[in-house]
């Protein structure tokens, strides 16, 4: 079985890939373009923030597995991967506290003006009158949009630093609010109007891309604070340029509209260069502690795929089937008699939507559960019981 690693990863980690019995290609130097290439006899691919297109899908033939050393998967192409069946998994929460660690100092970075502390300083100037003007972080208030495991480690923080806590997410409830020791909003409009500070931690997904709206953004308190670690596409990109251009907000972000693929490039942005921007070159998740833990968590997940075939976080799998019965089949357990009941079934035209066979102890027996797109007729039915030497029982049931 070959592993394909096609961006940065520790060494130690590739040791451990291989000594699961793994041929593992370390190819970080492959661009997007060149990656479906590549492709030839890959079972498993391990990207960071390499896209993967469809093409690379459609070009593989022997890929089962893609996994993302990080948490969003907006760079994979997972509805194609899923149109050929490919599991895409992710490795979620393991850069949480790197990502909530550089929100929480953005934060600090704006409120103090640090940078401009530090570049007045090397330029030989001093100005401790301009540069004290600060209004602190104590008591204010801070609005956490999305509340997975960066958001919830930036509220652990933000309370150190004694912040007011708000939240907003779609599944958000009164007694998570109260668990997360949040005041929970009815929507990001009603967040940004109640915050001096909004700090972004949502996926990209259709339903998130341009969340951030105009007028969400407006909506926040002239000189509030935006922090944005998550993804640029959430956000109205000329609305927030317009309004930081206008000194109408102030906005620390890790992330720009058409930042380079590569991890370094020539890159110029607008909004980046304003005086009340302060930019970080995405490195959110880019700590060691992050690294390390992102590794791991890949290494895990190829240990349990190749140990019994099951993805950890697997996140293109129907949550739901179409499937609109269950047949239960007790059996002996010998050959052939799951080929006969499937084929039954096959000739009545019905789609097998899921399997699941079950060995009691002394592997006498067994029981399988399987997932029909329609209800068996009864003389479907009465032709599976009539295999008497194989069939113990069997009976259907409406989902």
């Amino acid at each position: 079985m070959k592993v394909l690693v096609a961006d940065a990863f520790p060494k130690e980690r590739l040791a451990e890939i291989a000594a699961l019995g793994l041929a593992v290609e370390h190819r970080p130097e492959l661009t997007p373009a060149e990656l479906p290439g590549a492709m030839a006899g890959v079972t498993a691919l391990v990207v960071r923030g390499k896209q993967v297109t469809g093409e690379v899908f459609a070009r593989a033939d022997a890929l089962s597995l893609v996994i993302r050393a990080g948490a969003g998967v907006n760079t994979i192409d997972v509805a194609a991967a899923s149109r050929v069946g490919v599991y895409v998994a992710n490795c979620p929460g393991q850069n949480a506290i790197a990502v909530a660690e550089l929100a929480i100092g953005l934060m600090v970075a704006l409120d103090r003006r640090i940078p401009d502390n530090v570049a007045a300083l090397r330029a030989g100037g001093w100005d401790k009158k301009r540069f004290s003007e600060a209004e602190g972080l104590f008591g204010r208030r801070l609005g956490v949009a999305g509340v997975g495991p960066i958001g919830r480690e930036t509220i652990t923080r933000a309370r150190a630093f004694g912040l007011e806590l708000h939240a907003w997410s779609r599944s958000l409830d009164g007694p998570r609010a109260a668990a997360l020791g949040v005041r929970p909003a009815a929507s990001l409009l009603e967040l940004a109007a109640r915050v001096d500070i909004l700090s972004l931690h949502l996926p990209l997904t259709p339903g998130t891309r341009g969340l951030v709206s105009r007028e969400v953004l407006e909506a926040l308190r002239p000189g509030a604070l935006l922090i944005n670690t998550a993804r640029a596409e959430l956000v109205d990109q000329a609305a927030l340029l317009e309004l930081a251009r206008a000194g109408r907000l102030r906005v620390g972000t890790d992330v720009f509209a058409g930042e380079p693929e590569k991890g370094q490039a020539a890159f110029v942005s607008e909004l980046g260069q304003l005086p009340g921007v302060y930019g970080t070159h995405h490195v959110g998740a880019s700590t060691w502690q992050a690294q390390e833990a992102i590794a791991a968590e890949t290494v895990r997940i190829l240990a349990v795929f190749v140990r019994d075939g099951t993805i950890p976080n697997c996140v293109n799998v129907a949550r739901k089937s179409p499937a609109r019965a269950r047949l239960m089949v007790r059996h002996h357990d010998k050959v052939g008699v799951l080929a006969n009941v499937l084929s039954a079934i096959r000739e009545a035209g019905i789609n097998v939507e899921e399997v699941q066979n079950t060995v009691f102890d002394g592997a006498a027996a067994a029981c399988c559960a399987i997932q029909l797109d329609e209800r068996p007729s009864p003389a479907l039915l009465e032709r599976i019981r009539a295999r008497r030497d194989e069939v113990i029982f069997a009976e259907c049931f409406d989902l």
